[in-house]
């Protein structure tokens, strides 16, 4: 793959990241769709959606995945989507993004990785801006909202790192969400008398499955093996900055002063991580 090629399939991966984040809010904040529905109907078009890309790339491939790295991904969709009732996409991103990358970076602690001055004190700036996020005032997100954002990405942290070496990414990813689908069916109906269908939310639910999770992922895995793994790390680190952009121009929301620092910090303080993670790998 041309680094031009490399190049775009990176940037439409990472605003079909960000697509994900405002699809959700406008479905749950504009249309009478319930969470539940959204993360149903996310999971169901989404296994579609990679199933058929399997299917088509290499007919009779078996698709793979394993129920760990599937509930995973179902806990991951359905925080996603219940916190989103009530966060603003780009502090719903912020949260997300910030436990995904603190999650990975923290089971490399554990595993015997050794972090140097510079890491620790970077580690320290990203635990501290979401502390500063958190802290009660009156641009403060709702705190149980926060906890579940905060809750969907460390399992995506830990769907992550259970991917890597699993496989084929496609097949994989296509079997974990067809064994996480039914997962999310089952909340559907253990919470019958809250569901609420709407014409616009299915949209929205069906193109954050079906495009922005199905297609935006086999658009990221066709790039994922053209980049360092220290870029492929940073370049995520731009998709809150695209959901706050976005949220501002589509949705008419507002970033305060204390989303505007705490996004600093913590995208700051991991990207000083990964920066000399890279160094020492260099050394």
């Amino acid at each position: 793959m041309s680094l031009t090629r490399t190049l775009v399939y990176t940037a439409l991966a990472m605003l079909a990241f960000a697509g994900n984040s405002l699809l959700c809010r406008v479905a749950l904040k504009h249309t009478s769709l319930d969470a539940a529905s959204f993360t149903s109907i996310r999971l169901v078009s989404g296994a579609l959606v990679l199933c058929l890309l399997v299917r088509m790339r290499r007919p009779g491939t078996p698709v793979g995945g394993n129920w760990l790295s599937a509930g995973a991904l179902f806990a991951y969709a359905a925080g996603f989507s219940f916190a989103y009732l009530r966060l603003s996409a780009a502090t719903g991103a912020l949260l997300l993004f910030g436990a995904v990358q603190a999650t990975m970076i923290g089971h490399g602690v554990w595993a015997g990785e050794r972090l140097r001055p510079l890491q620790w004190a970077g580690l320290l700036v990203t635990l501290g801006g979401l502390v500063g996020l958190l802290l009660p005032g009156l641009s403060a997100p709702p705190l149980p909202s926060a906890l579940l954002m905060l809750g969907a990405g460390v399992a995506w942290g830990m769907y992550s790192l259970r991917g890597k070496g699993a496989g084929d990414p496609l097949a994989v990813t296509a079997g974990n969400f067809l064994r996480a689908a039914p997962l999310a069916l089952a909340v559907s109906v253990l919470l019958y008398p809250a569901i609420s269908l709407d014409s616009a939310g299915l949209r929205y639910a069906v193109a954050s499955g079906a495009l922005t999770s199905g297609i935006g992922y086999a658009i990221w895995y066709s790039a994922l093996p053209q980049l360092p793994s220290t870029a492929a790390a940073t370049v995520q680190l731009s998709v809150p900055v695209l959901a706050a952009l976005g949220g501002i121009v589509f949705l008419g929301e507002t970033a305060s002063l204390r989303l505007l620092l705490a996004s600093v910090a913590v995208l700051g303080g991991i990207a000083l991580v990964i920066w000399q993670k890279q160094r020492a790998a260099a050394d």
